[in-house]
């Protein structure tokens, strides 16, 4: 029988996946020459690594890693918000538009298994 622990565990390695794509979205902008010009873009790269790292000390507490993610997702929809508004500015190129694209995946996908996690909890 499966245990509201495991679905929450299963949550918390899906929201590790999407964190891994979101991470590689952070080296891109943080390591890209227009970061020099337009430091704005920075707001996404600290934004996912502060979200990373706080989430990162609940992997062990499926409940405690949920609650960490409702805390700190109001920022990475913020950051990628900005970082929508802002990247078209710094560069058009591919590198760019395909950033925007995945960091919005990313925290689109989060914000739903938020809300299955807490479903779960309050099931």
């Amino acid at each position: 029988m499966v245990t509201t622990e495991d679905r929450l565990s299963e949550i918390v390695d899906e929201c590790q996946d999407v964190m891994a794509h979101a991470w590689m979205v952070r080296t891109f902008v943080k390591h890209s020459e227009e970061v020099e010009d337009f430091p704005e873009l920075m707001g996404v790269v600290r934004a996912v690594f502060d979200t990373s790292r706080a989430l990162e000390t609940r992997l062990q507490d499926p409940a405690g890693y949920i609650k960490m993610l409702g805390k700190k997702i109001g920022r990475m929809r913020r950051a990628t918000e900005q970082f929508r508004g802002d990247a078209p500015l710094a560069s058009t190129h591919t590198n760019f538009v395909q950033a925007v694209r995945s960091i919005d995946l990313c925290v689109t996908r989060l914000e739903q298994l938020l809300v299955a996690g807490r479903d779960i909890q309050s099931a």
